[in-house]
């Protein structure tokens, strides 16, 4: 960790307790349910009770005003602090950041941060706004990801199979994660035969609808010992760092910039380079976005993206296992909860406890998120209590 890093304050910041509810389709299932399970399960892997967490950060974006308090009172009504984030996908992830600041800044030792949905109406502010679309597509993310891809793969030399392993890739690894939307492989022709949805891009190669929910328990470095957590299990957050747009000087590089100087940023802060990564968790909405995003961060070099992956350099037991997890096209996106479900998994991964699709002798992880092309936020993660 970097010197004046604000994240080593009270101690430095640990996870200490991850619990999710299954992503799924939508469904009749209460919300409470989804999330309460999420919390219960990370309540019971850190070993602590209720009654012990001081602040509460919940992500979400469908279900409406004070969604959180509403559904953590069934826990009981202690009086803890309870704040409602939204930030379109990007929702978990900055209710992560909130948690990360309460605890560093010594203003509460224990903290949960989570993130729960159901599938809404989809409405945004940018439809309230007052002023005329230009296309009744415009801001349709699958259109923007497809003209993208379609640059993309010009540039680079590339084919339609290129984006496709990148689904294969994900549902892969999603038919061996427990919580994952989608448990079923597919092979690279299945995957291209899917209905397309826009340009190139086929129904497998975009994320789907659902609901489910993430939490994570935060504690300070210096309340490890008194709450008598195991070291070995408290993964430590080294980095947070989030950005937004900037103008735009050629169409698609917007979010492009976002995550490249987002990444930059939350390394700088570690204090390692992204060749370092053993784990990213990022947002593929649509499979040219693992391409894109992956050289942005920097894990490999412009233009290698399909190459890296090709060589099984992005796959578990590569160099970088990204989107162990199977990413948000195969485990799934049910927005307010994804970014939390990307720091659970990189924990399980370092703690070596993600049975059936360990990515071997992992350290270094990030979380990285984008909310709707103009919000991102990176988060790293590296190493527990005992070293």
């Amino acid at each position: 960790m970097s010197s004046g890093n604000w994240l080593a304050g009270n101690g430095g910041v640990y996870v200490v307790g991850i619990g999710l509810h299954p992503y799924q389709f939508p469904s009749d299932t209460p919300y409470t349910h989804l999330g309460l399970t999420a919390v219960r399960g990370a309540l019971a892997d850190a070993g602590l009770a209720w009654q012990q967490v001081q602040a509460a950060y919940v992500g979400t974006t469908s279900i409406g005003m004070a969604a959180g308090r509403v559904m953590l009172r069934h826990l009981g009504s202690t009086g803890l602090a309870v704040t409602q984030v939204e930030n379109a996908s990007a929702s978990g992830s900055f209710a992560f950041r909130q948690a990360c600041m309460e605890v560093a800044h010594g203003i509460s030792d224990v903290v949960l941060a989570m993130g729960v949905d159901k599938h809404g109406d989809g409405r945004r502010a940018a439809n309230k706004d007052g002023l005329e679309r230009l296309s009744d597509t415009a801001t349709i993310p699958a259109v923007k990801f497809a003209l993208m891809a379609r640059s993309y793969l010009r540039e680079h030399g590339g084919g339609m199979e290129s984006m496709a392993k990148v689904a294969v890739k994900n549902h892969g690894n999603a038919a061996l994660n427990p919580y994952a939307q989608f448990r079923k492989p597919r092979t690279l022709e299945q995957v291209l035969a899917s209905p397309k949805v826009a340009g190139d891009l086929t129904v497998q190669q975009c994320c789907p609808r659902g609901e489910g929910a993430a939490a994570v328990l935060l504690v300070s470095g210096q309340a490890l010992a008194r709450l008598g957590l195991d070291p070995k299990r408290c993964v430590r957050v080294h980095a947070s760092a989030a950005n937004s747009e900037r103008d735009e000087t050629r169409y698609g590089e917007g979010p492009i910039d976002l995550v490249r100087d987002s990444a930059r940023a939350a390394l700088e802060q570690a204090g390692i380079g992204a060749t370092e990564l053993d784990l990213l968790e990022l947002h593929d909405a649509f499979s040219v976005e693992e391409l894109l995003y992956s050289e942005a961060v920097g894990v490999c070099q412009p233009g290698e993206g399909a190459a890296y992956l090709e060589r099984g350099d992005s796959r578990i037991g590569g160099r970088c296992a990204i989107n162990a997890s199977g990413g948000l096209i195969g485990m799934g996106h049910p927005l307010g909860p994804t970014g939390i479900g990307q720091v659970a998994e990189i924990v399980r991964q370092i703690r070596g406890e993600a049975e059936g699709r360990q990515h071997p002798a992992a350290r270094w992880g990030m979380a990285h998120m984008i909310g709707l092309g103009s919000v991102a936020i990176a988060h790293v993660l590296g190493g527990t209590a005992r070293g």
